[in-house]
């Protein structure tokens, strides 16, 4: 499990290039998505509001301080801040934290369905039996900032009805590959239905050794006793 980090050029190269991935990709626009990263003494490195995660560099990254208060840097946080902090508080060992829009998730959020079930098991390894669905809630509400602490206290990776997706993990990179998974598994789930099929949900002969792969991979969602 990795552990909050010093302020280095390093770790705002990997943002920047983080933010400009996820535009590379199709999963933002216009202003769309952030992405931040949990520093040591309770500070966390962000992108700022207003600016393409195309255009993103290092001199326009920003530190806040727990409560959003800008620390570092002449740009204002954006909007949806309290959002990440919500699953920062929720979970210790969340290092970094991305919300973007990859179009097939999204949809599924923006039509108020469940991306499921999840019946792959590199799916059930990587992110969980269940990627929690959280209704359409509007922005800068305590319902939603409620919503999403709940879920990532559980997951790893969500749906926000009307609003994209977030992932959360121990490592930046780790943030990309699971909105990757997301995305993708959106992707089979929209041709499997197209092809006018069910998709078979995993037994819980299957799902037992997949659980304790999960397990030993990422501890943290180890069952408490």
């Amino acid at each position: 499990m990795s552990s909050p980090r010093p302020l280095t050029p390093k770790l705002k190269a990997d943002l920047v290039a983080v933010s400009r991935r996820i535009h590379e990709l199709g999963w933002v626009a216009n202003h769309d998505g952030n992405v931040s990263v949990r520093l040591s003494g309770n500070r966390f490195l962000c992108t700022p509001t207003a600016v393409s995660k195309r255009d993103v560099d290092a001199d326009l990254l920003i530190v806040v301080d727990a409560a959003g208060k800008v620390l570092e840097g002449r740009r204002k946080p954006f909007g949806e801040l309290e959002l990440h902090l919500a699953a920062y508080r929720a979970r210790p060992d969340v290092q970094a934290v991305l919300h973007a829009h990859p179009p097939h998730a999204t949809a599924f959020g923006l039509l108020g369905l469940e991306l499921g079930p999840v019946a792959m098991p590199e799916i059930v390894v990587s992110l969980g039996e269940q990627i929690p669905l959280i209704p359409r809630l509007m922005p800068k509400t305590d319902a939603l900032v409620k919503a999403v602490e709940g879920a990532a206290a559980k997951a790893d990776a969500m749906l926000l009805g009307g609003n994209g997706a977030l992932t959360v993990a121990d490592e930046l990179s780790l943030t990309l590959l699971r909105m990757e998974l997301v995305e993708h598994y959106a992707k089979i789930l929209t041709v499997a239905r197209t092809l006018g099929g069910t998709v078979p949900e995993l037994s819980s002969s299957e799902l037992e050794p997949l659980r304790a792969a999960r397990f030993k991979a990422f501890p943290v969602h180890a069952p408490t006793k």
